[in-house]
């Protein structure tokens, strides 16, 4: 085991990214690994930023960076995630130790490891009414909108997803597109020397694990916890947290069985990302979390 202060054996990663589908084991294999190279966990997972939602958001029970860091209220942004992503990965080499990033949230993944171009802030009020005009004059409009002023975009982005149509508009007004030429987020280009590792899955498995964490969220008091989330003023990123809204308006069984299906649908767009991430090195993640920690440990090492 690498102790505090050693040297990286020669062509060693710096930093070791851990990227899977929810429920893949990532927070329980990635604290193993973590005991393994004398590693601190940070958290690139876009919900579990919030604080108030443990349970809901599957928060690791094992010390992890970036977790629990805003409130209900707080707007997400990957701006000021990657800017404590990246201080908090130096702070962690700083001191001799190996940073595990792990998560689902690609985009914050690919945020805590390289520099990303990211567009300013809109300006007060252009989200507002934007998000009016899709809910006013409807999909097809808000659209057809985007088609004339950002032809590319409009060709990747469904009329019915509202928020990437929304996002899109608003890129463009500021001279932005939701779809460069340049694609900055699947680069190789990183801050630090890294192994990136996705953990494979098969679907039934998945499947079996998503449907036992629901029980288990249930019979730990999910249902209290998001009742006291919504007495608070909730922010349109904390609200797409998967669940709450399901677990607020039905009851138990049927919230649970949209929740399975919604995290499934998400589970697989997860996967749709790994295919994508340049350079990421396969693990079979049905094994014992140690076992991988220990396949992962060793990948670092040689480099």
């Amino acid at each position: 085991m690498t102790q505090l202060g050693e040297a990286a054996p020669a062509g060693a990663a710096s930093v070791i990214a851990i990227f899977g589908p929810t429920a893949s084991g990532k927070s329980v294999v990635a604290s193993a690994l973590a005991e393994r190279v004398n590693g601190r966990v940070v958290s690139a997972d876009a919900m579990q930023v919030y604080r108030g939602l443990p349970i809901l958001t599957n928060q690791p029970a094992e010390p992890t960076e970036l977790v629990a860091i805003w409130d209900l209220d707080c707007e997400a942004s990957v701006g000021e995630y990657q800017r404590l992503a990246h201080t908090t990965v130096d702070a962690i080499l700083s001191r001799g130790q190996t940073p595990v990033v792990t998560g689902g949230t690609g985009l914050y993944l690919r945020a805590a490891l390289a520099d990303l171009e990211l567009p300013p802030a809109p300006p007060a009020g252009l989200r507002a009414r934007i998000e009016e005009l899709y809910d006013t004059g409807g999909a097809a409009v808000a659209h057809a909108r985007l088609a004339a002023c950002d032809p590319q975009a409009a060709s990747r982005v469904h009329p019915n997803d509202r928020r990437r149509v929304v996002r899109a508009l608003e890129l463009a007004e500021m001279g932005e597109t939701l779809h460069p030429t340049t694609d900055r987020l699947w680069s190789e280009s990183v801050r630090h020397p890294a192994l990136l590792v996705g953990l494979l899955v098969s679907e039934s498995v998945l499947t079996a694990r998503i449907e036992a964490r629901t029980r288990a969220m249930f019979e730990r008091g999910v249902v209290d916890e998001v009742q006291s989330a919504r007495t608070q003023i909730l922010s349109t990123t904390a609200r797409r947290v998967i669940g709450l809204e399901e677990i607020a308006g039905l009851d138990a069984a049927a919230a649970a069985a949209s929740i399975n299906r919604r995290t499934r649908r998400y589970a697989a767009y997860q996967r749709k990302w790994m295919r994508r991430i340049p350079g990421l090195a396969l693990v079979d993640a049905e094994r014992d979390p140690g076992v991988v920690a220990d396949e992962i440990r060793e990948m670092a090492r040689a480099g």
